[in-house]
């Protein structure tokens, strides 16, 4: 018998172990990009929101300091006459920004004040002091309540915030 021929160690040329690569983080998987768009939308969504609400309440930010200039104005210059009539433009102009045009813009006398009692008053305008806005430029500056009257119309540039249709 003749000597077999050495056979090669079939095993000797293989390489030796291995780690994988390192996963790395970029580029993210799909999950991750579909949670930084819906997070990116809502951020988005969340900051027009945010800057709506602001305008929409400016309007009641810019009255109430117009309020309290004419609350200051009747306090230096003692004319109640002018004060109501100061605050019965104010609620017009805020009126006008606040509701539609055409729903407040032809409104006088008693259906003016029904229009306030409507969206706040709660009667007080179609009453007394609320009243005395369409009288004022008839009755003597003395029998004006200045202060409760301030106070109704604070109380209703309050309650109308909001834009409303």
């Amino acid at each position: 018998m003749s000597p077999t021929p050495a056979t090669p160690d079939p095993l000797a040329g293989l390489r030796g172990y291995h780690l994988p690569d390192a996963v790395t983080w970029w580029p993210p998987a799909p999950g991750w990009w579909l949670l930084a768009g819906l997070l990116l939308v809502l951020v988005i969504a969340l900051t027009l929101y945010l800057v709506r609400r602001r305008r929409r309440r400016a309007a009641a930010r810019l009255a109430l300091d117009e309020l309290a200039r004419l609350r200051a104005d009747l306090k230096t210059q003692g004319n109640p006459g002018d004060f109501v009539r100061g605050l019965s433009r104010l609620l017009r102009r805020f009126a006008l920004v606040r509701f539609p045009r055409r729903r407040v813009a032809g409104l006088t006398g008693a259906a003016w004040l029904e229009f306030l009692d409507a969206h706040g008053g709660d009667g007080r305008f179609s009453a007394h002091p609320g009243r005395l806005l369409a009288e004022a430029p008839y009755r003597s500056p003395a029998e004006l309540p200045a202060d409760e009257i301030s106070d109704l119309v604070e109380k209703w540039i309050q309650r109308n915030r909001e834009q409303r249709t």
